[in-house]
């Protein structure tokens, strides 16, 4: 492979993040314009350029159907997680319990890890704490748990995460792991409480 073409395909590998940052800033300042997306771009370049980090290797694989069916689960994990909060906040007889949890992930890739985290932390009654990135172990804040079934029930909800992020935007290897881990497993964790 010549130098050139190993350079034109690191770009195409990063275009997804540098269109990400584009959006991103267009959504910061509220306007969809050709102005905003013209000084996106020049923000993107200053900051992929001036503030030099390793470059996002992207897994080059996209399923949409299992994007779909993220994006509703998470919606519909937001809403549950709303109402399971604003109820145990207003039950006066009863106290949520909480607890710290790990949650041992199954693929080794640290933006499949972020992903998870962000995920995790985004539905209402959990939030990550702590990252033990060498062991891949994500550490979770929960409310909501009264026995030991409830935290084992909050951990397979982060794994099938985990399993949903790495279906819609994983490699093929680590759609494999996870599909072989399925089959070992009776169930795959839903939404948190």
């Amino acid at each position: 492979m010549s130098p050139t073409s190993s350079v034109a395909a690191a770009v195409w590998r990063q275009l997804p993040f540098f269109v990400w940052l584009v959006a991103l800033w267009m959504l910061l300042w509220g306007q969809f314009t050709v102005l905003a997306a013209v000084t996106g771009v020049v923000v993107a370049l200053v900051v992929t350029r001036v503030f030099r980090l390793p470059a996002v290797e992207l897994s080059g694989r996209v399923n949409f159907w299992y994007g779909l069916v993220f994006v509703v689960m998470f919606f519909l994990a937001l809403i549950r997680g709303s109402l399971l909060v604003a109820w145990q906040t207003l039950n006066p007889r009863r106290y949520p319990g909480t607890a710290v949890i790990a949650v041992p992930l199954r693929t080794d890739d640290d933006l499949i890890m972020a992903h998870v985290g962000v995920t995790a932390s985004l539905i209402p009654g959990s939030l990550i704490v702590d990252v033990d990135r060498d062991r891949r172990i994500l550490f979770l804040h929960v409310i909501g748990v009264s026995s030991a079934e409830d935290v084992e029930k909050q951990r397979r909800a982060v794994q099938g995460w985990e399993a949903r992020i790495v279906r819609a935007v994983g490699s093929r290897a680590q759609l494999r792991a996870i599909q072989q881990i399925g089959a070992r497993s009776p169930r795959e964790g839903g939404a948190p409480r």
